[in-house]
């Protein structure tokens, strides 16, 4: 099965003609010019010649795990929205990014309804009066749990690297916090500083 120029899937992976891995990358903290971008990650893996796609896979409540519940200052617990979709390069899942918001400020609101938001959920949060001002991004590397192996297609002994990111509006406010969750054998991560005013 072919996922792009020179490019095939073996077991979940995706390899080179000529038996290298192909790695997605995903910038810490994320490029300016890509964080205003429809998706992320589709705009990301088109940087890089790779043949994205994307599947969302819930969107309603779910309750807050203790650390998404400190970013977003409620307690743990809580219900929250929860907006999750699975990224394919080519046709491996490669990672599950998952965004939680207050239910308090986005309930009822389009952000709650099913499918993608467009033109991006940027601007469908920055529409309903919100402004980024800042954010947090802490990296984990750790055994999958869950149903993370299933989805994410790993073979024994395969890690992922959990990303969480709490970005907060000019005043403070906890508006979005985006869990990604990554197939450790398919990525990097380069690390650059970017200055500026945050948007994911």
């Amino acid at each position: 099965m072919t996922t792009g120029e020179g490019e095939i899937v073996s077991r979940g992976q995706l390899v080179s003609e000529d038996g290298g891995r192909v790695i997605v990358r995903r910038s810490l903290p994320t490029e300016p010019a890509v964080r205003a971008s429809e998706s992320l990650f589709l705009t990301e893996a088109a940087r890089q010649g790779v043949r994205a796609g994307r599947r969302m896979l819930y969107v309603g409540a779910e309750a807050a795990a203790p650390d998404v519940a400190a970013a977003l200052r409620v307690e743990p617990g809580a219900d929250v929205l929860a907006r999750r979709k699975l990224l394919l390069a080519g046709d491996v899942p490669v990672r599950v990014a998952t965004s939680y918001l207050r239910l308090d400020l986005f309930g009822g609101t389009p952000l709650s309804e099913p499918g993608f938001v467009t033109p991006s959920l940027q601007a469908g949060i920055e529409a309903l009066g919100h402004r980024f001002g800042r954010a947090e991004e802490h990296l984990v590397a750790r055994p999958p749990a869950g149903a993370e192996a299933a989805t994410l297609e790993l073979g024994p002994g395969e890690w992922v690297v959990r990303i969480l990111r709490a970005s907060y509006a000019a005043d403070d406010t906890p508006i979005h916090v985006l869990e990604t969750v990554c197939a450790a054998s398919r990525h990097v991560f380069p690390i650059v500083q970017i200055a500026g005013a945050d948007e994911f």
